[in-house]
């Protein structure tokens, strides 16, 4: 499990392979990943966009951009906690995410949490130690 705290709001984050959607011969892998957002703070939150940077084994990027996640923009208050689950392919057996949260507290301020980088690597995927 991966994990970051900004301002007293947690993300973990828990990449799972999904190998019945992956296929080597035709370059296509595919991740789940299990999020989980604890507020951890005295002030309520809501996430309102999600900024995230995918790069595969090659150094390839995507950069993907929008307003909330799964659809929703969820709002916590202190003590709550928001879990979703959802999926990345990859044309790479391993590769990595990293990530932000833009937040607004109910004061109207906005600031950026950040989502910690986690690996996403196939079983198949033949690790090199240098």
């Amino acid at each position: 499990m991966y994990r970051a705290v900004t301002r007293q709001i947690e993300v973990t984050v828990e990449p799972n392979f999904i190998p019945e959607q992956s296929s080597a011969d035709r370059s296509r892998f595919f991740w789940s990943y299990t999020i989980v957002i604890t507020n951890s703070g005295e002030e309520t939150v809501q996430l309102k966009t999600r900024h995230w940077i995918i790069t595969d084994a090659t150094g390839r990027q995507q950069e993907v951009k929008g307003e909330g996640v799964v659809g929703e923009q969820p709002t916590l208050g202190p003590g709550e906690r928001f879990e979703y689950t959802s999926g990345v392919p990859l044309s790479t057996a391993s590769g990595f995410m990293t990530g932000r949260y833009q937040m607004v507290s109910e004061t109207g301020e906005r600031f950026e949490i950040d989502v910690p980088t986690f690996s996403l690597d196939s079983p198949d995927n033949k690790r090199v130690l240098n």
